[in-house]
Formats: C-alpha cells, sequence, structure tokens
C-alpha cells in the first residue's frame, strides 16, 4: 500500500519552487489591458501557460483553449474525471505587511496572493496528479485537469473551455475546504441604483467610493464633502475611532474634506468574517445633514445593509435546512452626484429563493421610488450533490483515512468550478481548523498543508480514477 505522505514529502522543494514561480505573477483579471493574444489580460495567461509549460517539461500532454483556459491528460477510457482549479487572484488590496506577490515563507506559513486560492491547492493537485502517474497506478479512466484563468469574476474561461471540450462525468476543484463541499448556495450580484434627487445644500456628498470586487468585503471605503462642514463631524470621528475594528482618518479636499475608513476585508461568502468599511463610513455620514440625492444614498445603506449579513434589513432573508442562511453584502459602491449612484450588493442564496424573489425583497425595502434593482452580471443556481454519491463517499473516505478525523458534508458560500458539473464537488484544500486568509491581505497556507493536500490528493485520484 502506497505511503502518500511519504511520497509527497519526496517533492516538497521541486512543488515550493513551481508554486513560487507562480505566485511571482500577479494574475488578477485586467481586461482594460486585453489583447488577442490575452483575452483576460497579460497576467492570467501568463499563469496559465506557466502552469501548462510546467507539465508539458514534465512529460504531459496538454492544451490551450485561447489562453482563457487550459488541460493537463492523464489516462484513458470511456469516462472523464475533472480537477478544476484556477490561475486567476483577486486584487492583492491594501494592509499587505509584505510584497504580495513576492513570496515569503515565514513560521511554516507561505505569504503571497493566492496561495491558498488558489494556486497553493492547485499545484498540490498537479503534483498529486504526477506522482499517481510516477507510481504507475492503475487508471481507467481520462482524467482532465482543467485550469481556468477567471474564477474570481465571470468564469470566461471555464465556459469557453466547454464550448468546445467535453465537460468530465465527476470530478473535484481543489478550491475550498476539507473535509468536503458537496454543495453551493447560489451567487448573485444585484446592481441597486438609485434614482436622482436634488444635490444642492449646504453640505453635498460630491463623492462616495468603496470596493475592489464583488466578491471581497471592502477594506477601505473614501467619501468627499464640499460646503459647510459642520463642527459634530470631529465629534463623530472621534466615537467612530473608538470602534473596534475600524479607523478613519481625514485629509482637505476642494471646498471641504475627505474621509477614509478602513475595516477588514473578507470574502463575500461570509460577510461577517470581515468589517465592511463602506458601511461605517455610510453610518457615519448619515449623521450629516446631507444635500438631498447624497442622504438618500448613506440612509439606505445604514439602515438596510449596515452590520447584516443575513439581508433582514433589505427583506430578502432566508434559510434552508440543508444549504443554511442567505448572506448579503455590499461590495462594489460607487456615487457621484451627476453620475452613477450604485450598490453592487453580493448575495449567495440557498435553495428556496431565487433572483426574483430577492429583487422583490430589495425594492420593497428601499421603495420603488428610490431605487431599481437588476442582476448585475449572470446568477448561479444553488448547487448539491447528495451525500449518498460515491464520489462524496470516497473523497470522505480518504479524507478520514488520511486526518482520523470524521468527514462530513458542508455547504458554503462561496462559488466554485465544482458546481459546473452536476457530479462536481470541491474538495479541499483548507483545513477544518485551519484560519480561512482568502481575499485578505496577508493571504497564507501553511506548507505543510499544501504537502499533506498532496498526498490527500494523490490518494483520491488513485481511487477515482480506478
Amino acid at each position: 500500500m502506497t505511503n502518500w505522505q511519504a511520497e509527497a514529502e519526496k517533492i516538497r522543494p521541486q512543488l515550493l519552487e513551481d508554486l513560487t514561480t507562480l505566485l511571482k505573477i500577479d494574475s488578477q483579471r485586467d481586461v482594460a489591458h486585453k489583447t488577442d493574444a490575452a483575452p483576460l489580460g497579460p497576467g492570467p495567461a501568463k499563469a496559465l501557460n506557466t502552469m501548462l509549460a510546467m507539465a508539458e517539461r514534465d512529460g504531459f500532454n496538454t492544451l490551450n483553449i485561447d489562453n482563457v483556459a487550459g488541460r493537463i491528460e492523464l489516462g484513458q477510457g470511456d469516462e472523464i474525471f475533472g480537477l478544476f482549479g484556477h490561475m486567476d487572484v483577486v486584487p492583492a488590496g491594501p494592509g499587505w505587511n509584505t510584497d504580495p506577490f513576492d513570496p515569503v515563507i515565514k513560521d511554516g506559513k507561505l505569504y503571497a496572493r493566492g496561495s491558498s486560492d488558489d494556486k497553493g491547492p492547485s499545484i498540490a493537485a498537479y503534483y498529486a496528479l504526477k506522482l499517481v502517474r510516477d507510481l504507475k497506478c492503475p487508471i481507467n479512466k481520462k482524467i482532465h485537469f482543467i485550469i481556468g484563468t477567471d474564477e474570481e469574476s465571470d468564469w470566461v474561461g471555464i465556459h469557453r473551455y466547454l464550448e468546445t471540450e467535453p465537460a468530465p462525468d465527476f470530478g473535484f476543484s481543489p478550491d475550498s475546504e476539507f473535509p468536503i463541499i458537496n454543495g453551493e448556495k447560489g451567487i448573485a450580484t444585484f446592481a441597486i441604483d438609485f434614482k436622482p434627487q436634488p444635490t444642492t445644500g449646504a453640505l453635498q456628498l460630491t463623492s462616495f467610493s468603496a470596493g475592489l470586487r464583488v466578491n471581497m468585503v471592502p477594506q477601505s471605503a473614501t467619501a468627499t464633502l464640499a460646503g459647510e462642514i459642520p463642527t459634530s463631524l470631529d465629534t463623530l470621528l472621534a466615537a467612530a475611532n473608538q470602534q473596534k475594528g475600524i479607523h478613519v482618518e481625514t485629509s482637505p479636499a476642494a471646498n471641504g474634506i475627505t474621509l477614509t475608513m478602513t475595516g477588514k476585508g473578507a470574502h463575500a461568502q461570509e460577510p461577517s468574517d470581515g468589517i465592511n468599511a463602506a458601511t461605517f463610513l455610510a453610518t457615519l455620514l448619515n449623521q450629516l445633514p446631507l444635500d438631498p440625492a447624497g442622504k438618500q444614498y448613506v440612509s439606505a445603506i445604514a439602515a438596510h445593509m449596515h452590520e447584516d449579513s443575513r439581508g433582514h434589513l433589505l427583506g430578502i432573508n432566508h434559510k434552508d435546512a440543508v444549504m443554511g442562511e442567505l448572506t448579503a453584502s455590499p461590495d462594489l459602491l460607487t456615487y457621484e452626484p451627476a453620475g452613477k449612484q450604485q450598490v453592487l450588493l453580493n448575495v449567495r442564496y440557498p435553495q428556496g429563493t431565487d433572483p426574483d424573489t430577492i429583487i422583490a425583497g430589495i425594492t420593497a425595502a428601499l421603495g420603488a421610488d428610490t431605487v431599481t434593482v437588476s442582476v448585475n452580471g449572470h446568477a448561479q443556481a444553488p448547487h448539491y450533490v447528495a451525500g449518498d454519491d460515491p464520489l462524496v463517499k470516497t473523497l470522505l473516505q480518504v479524507y478520514q483515512d488520511h486526518t482520523g478525523q470524521p468527514g462530513f458534508e458542508q455547504v458554503i458560500g462561496g462559488g466554485t468550478y465544482g458546481r459546473i458539473i452536476d457530479r462536481g464537488v470541491a474538495f479541499g484544500a483548507l483545513m477544518p481548523d485551519a484560519e480561512n486568509v482568502m481575499h485578505q491581505a496577508n493571504e497564507y497556507m501553511a506548507v505543510d498543508s499544501i504537502i499533506q493536500a498532496v498526498a490527500i490528493y494523490a490518494d483520491a485520484i488513485s481511487r477515482l480514477a480506478q
């Protein structure tokens, strides 16, 4: 019987070398600088080609789909067993103690953007596949390791791949948590656009902005005021700075003042893990005598979105016995007096509700005379693979065998490529007791955990490919 942990330890140096190479690439989606050769920007294309080049170096057959997705191949058979990883990352954002694209190991932890989401787990799955091949494990299926380059945004890569290539019959994505994720909530972002109001007054909100991506709780928010700044602002600022987890600073601006609020970023799948700087700033501003348009904007945020990750104040809360609670996170906010006045609200919803119901709830809460609400982009329906499916049972058994811990089903608000096929799940690489720092500053993954993931993935691949 193969000692997978011992085999994984042997490849530690080469794995870390390859992973470091990948982590040095700033591979966030960047369509502002897209080219015909890099439709999603130079970084994603470079990371994909680097990963495929590593596989070619090691003797695998590969396929590149328009520099937006790729495949690493092993085995033959009637069924296709899929692995799904991604090379793109969310923006680094503020608050890092090290350069997010210059990987560093401290206290056994590898710090870099993408170390845990998803370059670390993806390279672990790749080396697991290589171990299975090199140890000549019996394989009776085609194994397609499919790599996307915009999992953190619109999934252009994976959808382009499936336009021309066969979908796997079953598989897993190394892009979440152990022991397994066999259910994922629906995901949709709702554009809340505010209707015009007068922008004149003694105190005007001249700008409000927050957020990097719709799947990240905003760590910072900025607003500019013009006109007669009330003396009460100093008291409000002092009170805000007494609150745990937030900090607000001011600086002079044309005819007024700029306020910058700092909170804590987090993955939007669990907004309560972060401290939303935007809603805290709006709540502070709501205590000022702003012009009608500015007041309409900040009061809606303060009254209906502040410190309410379950959507109760918007009238969209919903709970399912299997999939849990709906979550709601205002993640991208823009206000211009004569332009866009918008909140992009990221919602993760269980079965039992849907986008139309959510739109109706938000509209009723905020008022049809105040806002229009629509789905921004595309909505993904809830996804669930039953616990008695052989895929789920096998993966849970592998987890138990390697950790000695009981396996159990889990449903999350995050969205992984596992949901792209009916019998797809997410499997690791974050251990249940590990800190989840995906999408946060100072993202890291313990090196020992990466090596353990190699062992677990290799064992899982060998069992599922027989």
